[in-house]
């Protein structure tokens, strides 16, 4: 692609609240690089903290930034080197940038590697009509697959490898927190088979998007005690699996109180402070199993998603409940702010 042109992008351009949709310049790919011309484009929490511009994202990010790191879309160009990936590929991007040297990543465990990037974090985003990524970190997405939930395949790994670090066929499972990662545990849940799907959410909006993705029972935190509902629907034994996506203490001490001894939790969430538990009765007394859960495996979690997606066993209707123009990336991060959504996709073309 010819260099002078430019495209517009989303740029989170100084401290404080909000961004700016901008003309900028069209980057090139270097070498082992591909540029995208971007389909689809969703937001995602950590987007939503940056846009907030909250502690963790004072601390991380370098202005000015194009924000976003979830999309899908055409190759147009391939830099020097790239041997895989060609010109007209359908693809999405894994945002883990790896070292590729480090014990982890020579070890088969490049998704928490200690020199680890993030996509759209730690380097330039993708909230643009063009991007560049590495060939090493590109998908070719099967065709099937629509634009927007391709773009929505890295949020749905981390809620595949949240529900999926151990089966669940016919097990009972509680999912804390109904963000659109939440949400999209509970269609990976009954995707794969769970048996009793229960769910705890303040918001009103998303406790009935999880009902329409087939949660069995969907509690209010707020007005009903968690764990007495979960004794009731199980028998009084308790849920074989917790999946905690909320980021709040309180959440994730009732999940724990919710497991049946010998039970399994999977915590996706991050939390704002230090979180204090009573690890003797509610974890080592009771042989429960912890996975702390960090993104996706690179890159077998892609594998499992494109296997959901393309052949239609999952179905990410209910989850992704906004499509909306970049002119209208104000209204998306209200949303996002306000709760009343799943998943927002921004569209680079109307």
């Amino acid at each position: 692609m010819a260099t002078g042109k430019t495209m517009r992008a989303i740029v989170k351009t100084r401290a404080g609240v909000g961004a700016e949709l901008l003309e900028v310049p069209v980057p090139q790919p270097g070498p082992g690089e591909i540029l995208v011309k971007v389909t689809a484009t969703s937001i995602c929490g950590s987007d939503l903290h940056i846009w907030q511009w909250n502690s963790w994202a004072q601390k991380r990010i370098h202005l000015p930034q194009i924000m976003g790191h979830e999309l899908a879309g055409t190759v147009v160009e391939v830099g020097d080197g790239v041997e895989r990936v060609r010109v007209g590929d359908f693809v999405s991007a894994e945002t883990h940038l790896a070292c590729g040297v480090c014990y982890q990543c020579r070890t088969g465990r490049p998704e928490i590697c200690q020199n680890l990037r993030i996509l759209g974090v730690d380097t330039t985003g993708v909230f643009a009509e063009f991007a560049v990524i590495p060939e090493v970190n590109a998908i070719v997405n099967d065709e099937r697959i629509p634009a927007d939930y391709a773009s929505v395949q890295e949020p749905l790994g981390n809620a595949i490898d949240t529900v999926l670090a151990e089966d669940v066929s016919g097990k009972s499972i509680l999912i804390t927190g109904l963000g659109p990662v939440g949400l999209l545990a509970v269609a990976v849940a009954r995707a794969a088979g769970a048996g009793l799907i229960l769910a705890s959410e303040p918001n009103e909006y998303r406790r009935s998007l999880a009902s329409n993705l087939g949660a069995t029972r969907v509690v209010n935190p707020l007005e009903e005690d968690v764990v007495e509902v979960v004794r009731q629907m199980t028998g009084g034994n308790g849920v074989e699996v917790l999946a905690e996506m909320s980021g709040n203490p309180q959440a994730l001490r009732d999940g724990l109180r919710s497991l049946t001894p010998g039970g399994r939790a999977s915590i996706l969430a991050l939390y704002d402070q230090e979180v204090r538990l009573d690890l003797n009765d509610l974890v080592v007394l009771r042989g429960i199993r912890l996975f702390g859960i960090t993104g996706r495996k690179m890159f077998t979690t892609w594998y499992k998603a494109q296997e959901l997606l393309a052949n239609g066993r999952l179905d990410l209707g209910p989850v992704v409940t906004h499509r909306l123009p970049f002119e209208k990336y104000r209204e998306a991060f209200e949303l996002m702010s306000n709760g009343q959504c799943g998943k927002v996709v921004l569209l680079p073309e109307a």
